[in-house]
């Protein structure tokens, strides 16, 4: 329609709450959690968990670096004795000297065994209790291969060869056969322990240095780090209470701006609908004084007055002006009750909108008789669901319904209709009248506090609407403001106000028999 007007009001997402359970349940108790603590316990307890597995790599590490020496050395003397086995008219025999034999026994901490066996497996020197070679491979001549084993229940590191005697014979044999000699030397593992503990000492001892300077660092690291929020924590507690400005966040770490940005929006915020506030008690002053200096005026006219009429006259006046000044008071009380509901102060609940509407017109029966006009309802044979706060859409509707009576002529008429569109699941709430209507221009004002259409001539403060606007903000709601359609070809074009509610889902049926 070319002549219509909309008005969006802002969204507002509305939550209905579930219904108690019966009985109650009562809220969990929160802990508050200390920021310092919780990074601490993260920084620590991997730390912690980590020492363990440090000491058990290091002791894996240490043992792999003390056996390597040590191998060797053994190795050295495995071949050294090795070199000293041959084989004369079939027999083994051994030619071990001096220097050699001094090497078994040089060393004055582990315990060295020995031993040498032949080719058949019997024992030809050395400690008959050394074990023997497990290996499944075959055997390979002259290669050094090393073994952890037991020697009277004493683990020791044993190296071993097998000598080939055909290249150690004196006197050749015609046998073809392969001849094995093992030769082995065990040392029990005091030393090697003894180098693993010292490595191990060397490594652990500076981790019980380190690990409480550690913590002293990280414990400082932490409470420099957070000092940022002490600080920010320290102006905010130095502002005045009217001190409403932006927080400067200049000197803000970047981890903290997000943080202080939300705080600035909500300063913004609340310095908005602090200055809404002054302004509306400043307006209602503004507008209350009018009222009251009239009913002042009256009542010392009336004091002064001997006739009786007089007195009468100003008594009316002065009830008159009562009348008006108690209207403002309560719309002023409905308009700051509508900006302070919120979905989560009340949920919202499920109504029948027809209903609703039904029982809001009731009351005003008998004032549209008073003023002679035809005052009329319209509602679906089906039930109109939604979901909305029943005071404020009584409140809505009751403006709307006083706002139409008020510009409706004698002899007029206006109609209040329900409707709904249940392909969009759009419901309408529609209050028509027959009266002079809005001119376009004017509707983008008519929201507004105490705004009042020049040349009307009708009483009112100048609040109606504005309420309808609040309540409309809090549901979610569109108002249009149209033309009466049908008033078209009349001398006046009427007025048309819409409000479009969502529509709810018919999942009980309603029985409206009763």
């Amino acid at each position: 329609m070319p002549d219509a007007h909309r008005l969006n009001p802002p969204a507002v997402d509305v939550n209905a709450s579930n219904a108690a359970n019966e009985g109650g349940e009562q809220a969990e108790e929160r802990t508050q959690r200390s920021l310092f603590g919780e990074i601490l316990d993260w920084m620590l307890v991997p730390l912690l968990l980590l020492w363990p597995l440090s000491i058990a790599i290091t002791y894996l590490v240490a043992k792999s670096i003390a056996n390597e020496p040590f191998d060797r050395a053994l190795e050295d003397k495995v071949t050294v004795v090795a070199q000293q086995v041959k084989e004369v008219n079939g027999k083994v025999i051994t030619r071990l000297t001096g220097p050699a034999t001094d090497i078994l026994h040089a060393d004055n901490v582990d315990n060295v065994y020995y031993q040498i066996l032949d080719s058949r497996g019997i024992m030809v020197e050395g400690d008959p209790e050394m074990p023997l070679p497990t290996n499944e491979d075959p055997p390979q001549p002259w290669a050094t291969k090393f073994r952890y084993d037991f020697v009277r229940n004493t683990e020791v590191r044993i190296a071993y060869i097998y000598v080939d005697l055909h290249k150690t014979q004196v006197a050749p044999q015609l046998s073809i056969e392969p001849r094995l000699a093992l030769v082995q030397i065990g040392e029990t593992l005091e030393k090697r322990s003894q180098l693993v503990n010292q490595i191990i000492k060397g490594v652990i001892v500076p981790e019980f240095i380190i690990l409480p300077m550690a913590l002293i660092l990280v414990w400082f690291a932490l409470t420099r780090g957070l000092r940022p929020l002490a600080e920010l924590q320290q102006r905010i507690r130095a502002r005045r209470p009217d001190d409403l400005s932006p927080i400067d966040s200049g000197y803000v770490p970047e981890e903290i701006l997000p943080l202080v940005g939300s705080l600035n929006d909500m300063l913004e915020r609340l310095s908005q609908s602090i200055n809404i506030q002054k302004r509306f008690i400043a307006d209602a002053a503004h507008q209350m004084k009018t009222p009251l200096a009239g009913m002042r005026m009256q009542s010392e006219l009336a004091l002064r007055q001997t006739d009786q009429a007089e007195i009468h006259k100003s008594l009316e006046q002065l009830a008159k002006s009562s009348k008006s000044a108690t209207r403002m008071v309560n719309q002023l009380l409905a308009l700051a009750r509508a900006e302070n509901q919120t979905p989560s102060t009340k949920p919202m609940q499920l109504l029948e909108l027809s209903e609703l509407a039904r029982d809001t017109l009731q009351n005003w029966v008998q004032i549209s008789l008073n003023k002679k006009i035809d005052l009329g309802f319209e509602q679906p044979d089906y039930p109109v669901l939604i979901k909305g706060d029943p005071i404020m859409l009584h409140e809505l509707l009751n403006n709307l319904i006083d706002n139409a009576l008020n510009y409706t002529p004698a002899d007029g008429n206006a109609t209040v209709r329900v409707r709904a569109d249940e392909k969009n699941k759009l419901a309408f709430l529609e209050i028509e009248d027959n009266g002079p209507g809005i001119a376009p221009h004017e509707r983008e004002h008519i929201f507004e506090r105490f705004y009042r259409i020049l040349g009307s001539n009708v009483e009112g403060s100048g609040l109606g609407l504005a309420i309808v606007r609040e309540i409309a903000q809090q549901h979610d709601a569109e108002i249009d403001i149209l033309n009466n359609p049908h008033c078209k070809g009349q001398k006046s074009p009427g007025c048309l106000v819409r409000v479009t509610l969502r529509l709810e889902p018919n999942i009980v049926p309603l029985d409206y028999s009763t």
